[in-house]
């Protein structure tokens, strides 16, 4: 006899749900799901109106109720606005931080480059300078070229020491600016020489106008050889000697322009050393001086064979000028250099 199984049970059947995923609300709550009401073709003009309508912008409200955040077991924060409020709540660690206060200007954060050195190479004045010369010695010697070789040919030749030199008053004038840039040059020499070796800063406003400076101690220094060189031959010699040792005096210092640039440009745009300028420099003007010398024996001394009168005269004329040139300078600079 089967007994009837006494756990089983019938299958519970539970109620029909509704069903939740078909139900959508009635009114759009986002932008989105306005413009997925709208056709795909609307305009922006029609997808603005659709939003309008469907939202109206109400009055923002901020709540007036204080700071609550504060570290517990301390009271409510005080307000900023509290005049009465002391000194240590309105000042931390972060108040002068430039972070907090946008109406300051930020620091730059991270390490500083370091600076490109001074070159002469990148200094715009310096060459400017230099393109004014080329373009003073291209002019002046296509003005001045027969000239200027004429002479050359016959510089070493007795007889040039009785000839007269016609030149115009353009040629002489051409010869002028070489001299201009000769003492040009010269004012740029002494100043790289006082920024290498005797001072970098000075009591000027602008460093260049030491160059100004210089330029002018030295065109006052051919100037004033002129004219020293016109009054002392006026006494002892003739006009015409005077005049033949005054173009040739123009000459030389021409030529010693033109072989100066060449040193200068080097130094300025690939600075050669200091030691290798100094003895260039001081050949330049031993040769000058040299010539100088051979010309004014010629002119002057050759038929009475004065030797001790040319000595006297030139280093009268020639080196004692010189020497107290050089001094001159050193007391401009020492002037104007400042003392540390």
């Amino acid at each position: 006899m089967l007994l009837q199984d006494s756990i089983h049970t019938e299958a519970i059947v539970a109620p029909e749900l509704p069903d939740l995923m078909e139900h959508t609300p009635t009114k759009p709550q986002t932008p989105y799901q306005v413009l997925r009401l709208l056709p795909k073709d609307a305009t922006p003009a029609q997808q603005d109106s659709a939003i309008q309508a469907w939202f109206q912008p109400g009055e923002i409200h901020y709540s007036s109720q204080p700071d609550t955040l504060h570290l517990p077991g301390h009271g409510i924060g005080r307000s900023l606005k509290d005049v009465n409020l002391p000194k240590y709540y309105r000042e931390n660690f972060f108040s002068k931080s430039d972070m907090y206060h946008p109406e300051l200007d930020s620091k730059h954060f991270g390490m500083a480059g370091e600076p490109i050195p001074y070159s002469t190479r990148n200094d715009n004045v310096i060459t400017a300078l230099m393109l004014l010369c080329f373009v003073i010695t291209m002019i002046a010697f296509s003005l001045t070229r027969n000239v200027l070789v004429s002479q050359a040919k016959n510089f070493f030749h007795l007889a040039s020491a009785n000839k007269d030199l016609s030149e115009t008053s353009l040629e002489i004038r051409s010869q002028l600016f070489l001299v201009v840039q000769t003492c040009l040059l010269w004012a740029l020499l002494y100043f790289f020489y006082t920024k290498e070796y005797v001072a970098t800063s000075f009591n000027i406003p602008d460093e260049y106008l030491l160059v100004a400076i210089f330029f002018g101690v030295f065109a006052g220094f051919f100037v004033a050889r002129y004219i020293v060189y016109s009054l002392v031959n006026a006494v002892f010699f003739d006009g015409k000697r005077n005049r033949r040792f005054l173009h040739t005096h123009l000459f030389i210092d021409s030529c010693e322009g033109l072989l100066l640039f060449p040193i200068v440009a080097l130094l300025t745009f690939f600075e050669i050393s200091a030691i290798s300028v100094v003895y260039y420099t001081v050949s330049v003007l031993v040769l000058v001086k040299i010539l100088t010398f051979y010309r004014t024996l010629i002119i002057f001394f050759r038929q009475k064979a004065l030797y001790l009168q040319i000595i006297l005269y030139f280093c009268t004329l020639e080196i004692v000028p010189l020497i107290a040139l050089w001094g001159g300078l050193a007391v401009i600079v020492n002037a104007l250099k400042i003392n540390f």
